[in-house]
């Protein structure tokens, strides 16, 4: 069970589904799928899911992000350093991302794996250990994997374990990102609740609104607000934006579906 309210009060459980080693090197094959994906790919391409994006946009953010990453563990950062301070080694040309990417990734990952999880570090999550990374990053590269899948006429295919993980990660860290918690803040619907149920896992997540919104892992009876049922990889990519409620055949909805689009408004992504 995982509880937290917005402004940072209240209990936080950081319960991982995977070792450190184990998020490390799911982040290496996402990653190698995602810069062989690209390395075919017209980089022009926009990316609906991040409007005025082009895939070539995609690639820096997420090789930043792992530039900036790395940066924060190598240093042991006790404090923020914006990912705009540190050196990205960005090609000129446009067509040498992909293996910009690639080394961005081997980078960060070196470091990872060379460092102690368990060692005190900066992070922008709930977490305060260098353990937190290699999990962001994970979920950072499947949900961008999955922008790029989309903006390419794909079917996005997240497997449920890693899934269910990045909603318990996002839920986590939710209070952390303040562009979320504050909007979240002010949905005024107090005691009201939203539940997320995977249809191919055991897995459910039941998120009550107040003053500091709670969650729960759940799967019970008990009746919410509103329902949301849906593959866990799709409740993934609803949680973070890249799908909504009316794709066709995806989810089953039942309740209130007007507190589900204000809840995904606050925290879309």
């Amino acid at each position: 069970m995982g509880l937290f309210d917005q402004r940072g009060k209240g209990a936080v459980c950081l319960v991982a589904r995977l070792t450190y080693e184990q998020y490390c090197d799911a982040v290496e094959a996402t990653d190698a799928i995602f810069v062989e994906l690209m390395a075919g790919s017209d980089l022009e391409t926009p990316v609906p899911t991040c409007p005025g994006w082009t895939l070539a946009d995609l690639i820096k953010h997420h090789g930043t992000t792992h530039r900036w990453m790395e940066h924060l563990v190598s240093h042991r950062a006790t404090e923020r350093v914006w990912s705009r301070d540190v050196p990205v080694d960005l090609p000129q040309d446009t067509a040498a991302y992909p293996a910009w990417l690639a080394r961005s990734a081997e980078m960060s990952l070196r470091t990872l794996r060379g460092a102690d999880p368990d060692a005190p570090n900066w992070t922008h999550g709930a977490d305060r250990h260098v353990r937190f990374f290699p999990r962001r990053l994970l979920c950072e590269a499947v949900v961008h994997l999955a922008d790029a899948e989309l903006a390419l006429g794909r079917t996005p295919r997240v497997a449920p374990g890693i899934a269910a993980d990045g909603i318990d990660e996002f839920l986590e860290n939710l209070p952390y990102y303040s562009w979320i918690a504050e909007p979240v803040s002010r949905l005024d619907r107090d005691g009201e609740t939203l539940r997320f149920s995977s249809t191919d896992t055991d897995d459910g997540w039941l998120i009550k609104l107040g003053d500091g919104c709670a969650w729960q892992t759940d799967r019970g009876a008990a009746q919410a607000t509103v329902t949301v049922r849906g593959a866990c990889g799709d409740l993934l990519l609803l949680t973070y934006g890249r799908l909504r409620p009316s794709d066709a055949g995806r989810f089953i909805v039942t309740g209130d579906v007007e507190l589900l689009s204000s809840w995904l408004g606050a925290t879309g992504l």
